[in-house]
């Protein structure tokens, strides 16, 4: 009898832990902001990469019956926090799928997370090339922009301008590596010189002593590998400094619209940069930026914002299609379908990770030309995707066969 009872207490534990995997397989589906909520990329990013990640949840509705739960944390920009958060998320709460991750050494360490726990993470923040290249993933998207489109679209446009001989402003870590390699690249195939750079610590606040350096190398163009607040340091420091009053010329590799206000159109005018999305580029991107708006109490969105968007909202969708959350399914469906929505036009998600979407040239408008808050950018050249990414061949992803 005692026998008895315990191997039916047995067997009552077993299938309340099965009910429990169970009803975990069928919980809502719960996704994760991961991003900077308070340092140099909170305004591309942070609060605003949230709300978009909610109103594609709002727009999509209930998802597998039930709604679909927002998550977020700050990754303070560090590797090891960025890496501890996911895999927090991932075994002990729940989280199906991460998002945005601005700063490419936090996303390299959570697309390691991501490839050991086999859990989606779709890169909306980070640059490096490295994502869908040589540590690219089954399960990692890099949804936006990266460095080898960056490089390609405004280092091409500067050099074939006339801009031949660079000095390079680098943050010193993954991104600015990665950025500068790639934009070195299209320097010397376009038979530019890069004349010298120097490595820049992340979130720096006097760049004085980069500025002089760059000043005395006598190159055309000063190339900022950075992004965020300090590009927008950069270019303060580098207007006060008599950079480009002197006749050497900024080239902004990675610019947002948010760095633009900050920076007022004053100091920034004539910058030309590459982006995946402008808020005000067609009235389906002003309907859009229009509610956006409205909850960050006027901000336009940044392209890493409106990415956040494009991002979950194909994932929802795919998950609804497939009627499942298992990973391996939802990136197959994501890979099959193609991406429409406002800032994206019959895009395709490539093996490798990489979204394909066309890119946009701006330059920033004179004072004069705009005509009021937030009218910054005019369209110099739209330039297709296949010309904008690496193509598979020279990728160096495991993933792509041949």
């Amino acid at each position: 009898m005692k026998t008895k009872v315990i191997l039916t207490a047995a067997a009552l534990v077993a299938l309340l832990a099965g009910a429990g995997t169970a009803m975990a397989q069928q919980g809502p589906v719960k996704i994760g902001v991961l991003n900077d909520q308070s340092g140099l990329y909170a305004d591309l990013s942070g609060k605003g990469s949230v709300e978009a990640a909610k109103m594609a949840a709002e727009d999509v509705g209930k998802v597998l019956g039930q709604p679909v739960e927002i998550v977020f944390a700050d990754h303070q920009n560090k590797p090891d926090v960025g890496s501890a958060i996911a895999q927090k998320w991932y075994d002990a709460e729940g989280v199906d799928m991460i998002a945005d991750v601005p700063t490419s050494s936090v996303a390299l360490a959570v697309q390691q997370v991501s490839r050991e726990k086999k859990k989606i993470v779709m890169f909306s923040g980070p640059a490096a090339s490295e994502i869908t290249g040589e540590k690219c993933s089954p399960y990692s998207v890099h949804w936006t922009y990266d460095t080898y489109a960056l490089a390609h679209v405004t280092g091409q446009s500067v050099v074939k301008a006339g801009g031949d001989t660079w000095f390079f402003l680098t943050a010193d870590y993954a991104f600015g590596h990665a950025l500068q390699r790639d934009t070195t690249a299209v320097i010397e195939e376009n038979g530019g010189k890069v004349l010298g750079s120097v490595n820049v610590p992340l979130n720096n606040q006097d760049f004085s002593s980069f500025l002089l350096q760059a000043q005395g190398s006598k190159a055309k163009i000063v190339g900022l590998a950075n992004a965020g607040g300090d590009t927008v340091n950069s270019i303060k420091q580098a207007s006060e400094f008599g950079i480009t009053a002197g006749g050497q010329k900024l080239a902004g590799l990675l610019v947002f619209v948010s760095d633009v206000h900050s920076l007022g159109l004053q100091i920034a005018q004539g910058l030309q940069l590459t982006e995946a999305f402008y808020w005000d580029q067609n009235d389906e991107t002003r309907q859009w930026s229009k509610r956006f708006a409205a909850r960050m109490d006027g901000r336009e969105p940044t392209s890493v914002q409106a990415g956040v968007y494009g991002s979950v909202l194909h994932y929802l969708k795919a998950v609804q299609a497939v009627g499942s959350k298992d990973a391996d399914k939802v990136m197959a469906k994501m890979r099959e379908t193609p991406i429409n929505d406002f800032m994206t036009k019959n895009g395709t998600l490539r093996i490798d990770g990489r979204v394909m979407r066309d890119m946009y040239l701006f330059e920033v408008k004179k004072p004069s030309e705009s005509k009021g808050p937030w009218d910054y950018y005019k369209l110099i050249r739209t330039v297709p995707a296949n010309e904008a990414y690496r193509p598979l061949a020279k990728d160096n992803c495991p993933l792509v066969k041949g």
